[in-house]
């Protein structure tokens, strides 16, 4: 993805140096003999902050989507690396920048707003429940079940009611 990216930006900047007007196209770039192309639109030449960095970008990072968030989870299904680790997994699986202390932490922060009605939270949301004094966080797939980590000591997928005391959900990626 990185890489995509930068071949993208690479062709914004040849777009704009020659000022291309409508489609252009980046050439297609050899990586350990496969082929990545990067389509350059005119929406990316009159805006070329779109696929340039910016300050500190160096990395070229993207933001994570309510999918990749779920694959994320659903890629380490049984793994026991996070486990203990709720409010960490679902900030890896969302590529978040903003870190809370523990669940309990992120759910009285005012990082997203607090959802306590009975509606079954939406894909990708995180989903709180009061079972320590870190609580615990998983990320709703949609459907009345959840992605998180100690589900048998495990990553694993679940229904909501697995875990008790539910406290709600905000949505996924709220900062």
């Amino acid at each position: 993805m990185k890489l995509v990216k930068l071949v993208g930006a690479v062709g914004a900047a040849a777009a704009i140096a020659v000022s291309t007007v409508g489609t252009a196209s980046a050439a297609p770039a050899q990586v350990h003999g496969a082929e990545l192309y990067s389509q350059v639109t005119a929406a990316d030449v009159a805006d070329p902050s779109a696929v340039l960095p910016t300050g500190t970008d160096a990395d070229f990072s993207a933001l994570q989507t309510v999918e990749g968030a779920i694959g994320w989870f659903r890629n380490r299904e049984g793994s026991t690396e996070q486990d203990g680790y709720c409010e960490r997994a679902v900030r890896l699986a969302w590529n978040r920048t903003t870190h809370h202390a523990s669940a309990i932490a992120h759910w009285n922060s005012g990082d997203g707003a607090r959802h306590t009605g009975g509606a079954t939270p939406p894909r990708g949301a995180f989903v709180f429940w009061n079972i320590s004094q870190y609580g615990h966080v998983g990320l709703a797939d949609g459907n009345g079940g959840v992605w998180a980590t100690s589900v048998n000591g495990r990553i694993g997928h679940v229904r909501q009611g697995y875990f008790a005391n539910y406290l709600g959900w905000k949505p996924g990626n709220s900062n």
